[in-house]
Protein backbone atom coordinates (compact mmCIF):
# COMPACT_ATOMS: atom_id res chain seq x y z
CA UNK A 1 0.00 0.00 0.00
CA UNK A 2 2.90 2.34 0.27
CA UNK A 3 4.48 1.33 -2.60
CA UNK A 4 1.56 3.87 -4.51
CA UNK A 5 2.65 7.51 -2.63
CA UNK A 6 5.45 8.03 -4.38
CA UNK A 7 3.17 7.55 -7.36
CA UNK A 8 0.51 10.24 -6.54
CA UNK A 9 2.86 13.54 -7.13
CA UNK A 10 4.00 12.43 -11.10
CA UNK A 11 0.56 11.86 -11.57
CA UNK A 12 -0.08 16.12 -10.54
CA UNK A 13 2.48 17.01 -12.56
CA UNK A 14 1.24 14.87 -15.45
CA UNK A 15 -1.98 16.93 -14.65
CA UNK A 16 -0.62 20.31 -14.63
CA UNK A 17 1.78 19.74 -17.49
CA UNK A 18 -1.24 18.74 -19.43
CA UNK A 19 -3.26 21.94 -18.57
CA UNK A 20 -0.44 23.80 -19.85
CA UNK A 21 -0.60 22.50 -22.95
CA UNK A 22 -4.40 22.96 -23.16
CA UNK A 23 -3.94 26.68 -22.61
CA UNK A 24 -1.09 26.32 -24.88
CA UNK A 25 -2.66 25.65 -27.56
CA UNK A 26 -6.01 27.53 -26.75
CA UNK A 27 -3.85 30.07 -27.43
CA UNK A 28 -2.10 29.08 -30.67
CA UNK A 29 -5.99 28.96 -31.84
CA UNK A 30 -6.63 31.59 -31.19
CA UNK A 31 -3.42 33.54 -32.75
CA UNK A 32 -4.04 31.13 -35.43
CA UNK A 33 -7.55 32.41 -36.25
CA UNK A 34 -6.40 36.60 -35.40
CA UNK A 35 -8.44 36.85 -32.19
CA UNK A 36 -5.35 37.45 -30.21
CA UNK A 37 -3.39 40.79 -31.51
CA UNK A 38 0.34 40.36 -31.97
CA UNK A 39 2.67 42.20 -29.81
CA UNK A 40 4.11 44.05 -32.40
CA UNK A 41 4.95 48.06 -31.87
CA UNK A 42 1.48 50.12 -31.48
CA UNK A 43 0.48 52.48 -33.52
CA UNK A 44 -1.70 54.52 -31.65
CA UNK A 45 -3.10 54.64 -28.26
CA UNK A 46 -6.03 52.24 -28.59
CA UNK A 47 -3.82 50.01 -30.02
CA UNK A 48 -1.35 49.99 -27.01
CA UNK A 49 -4.00 49.69 -24.35
CA UNK A 50 -5.64 46.55 -26.70
CA UNK A 51 -1.85 44.53 -26.02
CA UNK A 52 -1.79 45.57 -22.91
CA UNK A 53 -5.13 44.35 -21.79
CA UNK A 54 -5.09 41.61 -24.08
CA UNK A 55 -1.96 40.49 -22.28
CA UNK A 56 -3.18 41.42 -18.88
CA UNK A 57 -5.97 38.90 -19.66
CA UNK A 58 -3.85 36.29 -20.86
CA UNK A 59 -1.58 36.25 -17.60
CA UNK A 60 -4.79 36.34 -15.67
CA UNK A 61 -6.57 33.45 -17.46
CA UNK A 62 -3.50 31.48 -17.28
CA UNK A 63 -3.00 31.74 -13.63
CA UNK A 64 -6.49 30.44 -13.42
CA UNK A 65 -6.84 26.63 -11.49
CA UNK A 66 -9.24 24.72 -13.54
Amino acid sequence: MNSHLPQYPSCLLREDIGEYVAHLQLHMTLQARNLVPTLTQAGDSRELLLQQTQAHFEKLVSRQPL
